[in-house]
């Protein structure tokens, strides 16, 4: 093991010792927080951010910074202690910690230029350090190196082994990650405790490097985090530590966890740890670097004559993007061959991403590519984002720009039953803040909302069909998110007008024109963006109608497209309403996909039916 100079260890020792006290200092003026949690961890920080991190704090956009992510963010006052050592924040400011309208919230989030991602919802921050690693290396070819420190208790989230075994087989030589094994978790001792060779062996088993220290030895972590920057392979630190270490009343002592200090005991923590003036520790500086430029040109998309399954448009609007711009970046979940992203694979492979079935770190890579500025589309079966909700939960905390796409919804996927149908990612995509929900019905309108997915911002999900649809639009037609179509009707003698999206709409074209051979006119409207809805379509539809509207989804009734017609028509003010919805209410199971239209009761002859009871 290297020695480190004993000035670079007076060092560490004096800003470890500021970080500890800043750490309980800022929790205390809250009067909550998560200060142990930062004590165990100073040493390491302090070493990191005095020895080994390259960043410009004056500077949190150059892009050959390196990239800390704390994905233990619970441990929120020692990050905020390290950008007030650093001189990016004023004392002032850190004393404003958890305050509300303050910048330093509870857990970590971008509205601080430093931090790069949301962190607190355990198990995430990690597993989005690979993304941004696996960007720098395969993509950028970047110098910066990615740190990301993890709780102990963080390890029993499956989503944690994800992210091991994905840069374990990438071989991301430029992460590393930081383990900080203080025994104790929320509410008592972790599983392994202190253990720390049964974490080795856990993470060399993914193809990592293993390294074990004592986290409170400043020697040891300084060469440990030397060997983790220039090694050839994924390093890991796995650091015995003492949660409280520093303070001799909270030093290893349970019941603590998330627990501020009271202003007495706070004295009685400074009279052990010292009462130095702050002092202003500098970062090294990062290499110069500019990031390549990245094609970037118009998009010709593919014209349809024929019908087509959307997911394969998809597919087809994607490689067509790829052609066009080098920041658009592809990532799937081991059914490429199903959500057809495979097309931009077969022509762009170095910027496809392959996550296996791993549905959560394919999302958080997804989120960490977009840190440093690409343009991510992330595709699975619809019914597996679910596994991911919380990742997308939180990729609207982080303000992150991503393109979810979800195939397989609905009953109309047919014989493989109801375990792959997708009935309720509608209503989970609405309820995300900021998001974008789009459900095409056809080729061309899906690859032109693609293109218009690439420069959308927050979180954007695109429901696509299996089966062949045909074509409902011409080849010039446009379609601007927020609006619909009238592709039936729209006359002042319209008696219903019918609501319907993707499948259903093909649904409820059959059906109008039926009625309108038997004289009853129906405006059929195409919701293809079902968030942002079009409210002046609906006010306008329902005030033709006599306030008669149909909504008719491939979808379970709650949450979907029928809540977001009535919640629109709600706010616009007073509408008398006739409303009658047909969605999928009873559990389904295998059949032909007309057969499971039929039974679920959102068929065309349903909708006939409906119309004539809404209109008699």
């Amino acid at each position: 093991m290297a020695v480190t100079a004993p000035a670079k260890i007076e060092t560490y020792r004096a800003l470890a010792r500021q970080l500890r006290v800043d750490s309980i200092r800022c929790s205390t003026a809250a009067g909550s927080g998560h200060p142990t949690s930062s004590l165990s961890a100073a040493d390491l920080m302090a070493v990191l951010l005095a020895g080994h991190l390259r960043y410009d704090f004056a500077k949190p956009d150059d892009p050959a910074n390196d990239h800390l992510i704390f994905s233990k963010g619970h441990a929120s006052p020692l990050v905020y202690s390290l950008f007030r050592a650093a001189g990016a924040i004023t004392d002032q400011e850190l004393l404003t910690f958890r305050k509300l309208g303050s910048r330093l919230e509870g857990h970590p989030t971008p509205l601080l230029p430093w931090v790069d991602v949301a962190t607190g919802s355990l198990g995430q921050g990690f597993p989005i350090a690979v993304g941004v690693a696996w960007a720098g290396k395969r993509v950028l070819d970047a110098p910066y190196h990615v740190w990301a420190l993890l709780g102990d208790s963080e390890t029993a989230e499956g989503s944690v082994w994800e992210a091991f075994d994905r840069a374990g087989n990438e071989g991301l030589a430029n992460l590393t990650a930081i383990l900080d094994i203080n025994r104790l978790g929320q509410r008592g001792p972790t599983e392994l405790q202190w253990d720390t060779d049964a974490y080795a062996q856990r993470i060399e088993a993914f193809g990592w490097e293993a390294i074990v220290i004592d986290g409170h030895d400043l020697d040891e972590i300084d060469d440990a985090l030397g060997r983790a920057r220039d090694a050839t392979r994924p390093t890991a630190i796995v650091a015995r530590t003492r949660k409280g270490h520093g303070v001799s009343f909270l030093d290893d002592k349970e019941g603590w966890h998330g627990k501020a200090l009271k202003p007495e005991e706070l004295e009685k923590a400074l009279d052990e740890l010292g009462r130095e003036p702050p002092r202003t520790f500098e970062a090294a500086t990062p290499p110069r670097w500019s990031r390549p430029e990245l094609k970037r040109g118009p998009v010709t998309l593919p014209a349809y004559t024929e019908a087509l399954a959307t997911r394969k448009a998809y597919g087809e609007a994607l490689a067509a993007l790829g052609r066009a711009r080098g920041d658009v970046v592809v990532l799937d979940a081991e059914v490429s061959n199903s959500t057809h992203s495979e097309d931009f694979k077969k022509e762009f492979p170095q910027r496809f991403f392959e996550s296996y079935i791993a549905e959560q770190q394919m999302v958080a890579s997804a989120v960490g590519m977009q840190v440093v500025g690409l343009v991510p589309f992330a595709s699975t079966f619809a019914a597996f984002l679910t596994r991911a909700y919380d990742f997308i939960r939180m990729a609207a905390v982080s303000r992150a720009n991503i393109r979810l796409s979800g195939s397989h919804a609905g009953v109309s996927i047919g014989e493989d039953g109801p375990s792959q149908m997708a009935l309720e990612d509608l209503a989970m995509m609405r309820a995300v803040h900021g998001s974008t929900v789009l459900y095409p019905c056809d080729a061309g309108q899906t690859a032109k909302l693609v293109a218009a997915m690439a420069d959308r911002e927050g979180i954007v999900y695109m429901r696509t069909t299996r089966e062949k649809t045909p074509l409902v639009y011409k080849p010039d037609e446009t379609f601007e998110i927020g609006g619909s179509k009238v592709v039936r009707g729209g006359g002042a003698d319209d008696r219903v007008a019918v609501v319907a999206a993707g499948i259903t709409l093909h649904e409820a074209i059959k059906a109008a024109d039926e009625l309108a051979a038997a004289g009853t006119k129906v405006r059929v409207i195409d919701l293809y963006s079902v968030k942002p809805v079009d409210r002046k379509a609906l006010v306008a539809a329902a005030k033709a109608t006599g306030g008669r509207i149909l909504v008719v989804e491939d979808h379970w009734a709650e949450g979907g497209i029928g809540d977001a017609v009535l919640a629109s028509l709600a706010e616009a003010g007073e509408i008398g309403l006739r409303y009658r919805h047909l969605a999928v209410r009873e559990m389904p199971g295998s059949g032909k996909p007309t057969e499971l239209l039929d039974a679920a009761g959102i068929s065309a002859k349903h909708i006939v039916a409906a119309v004539k009871e809404l209109s008699p």
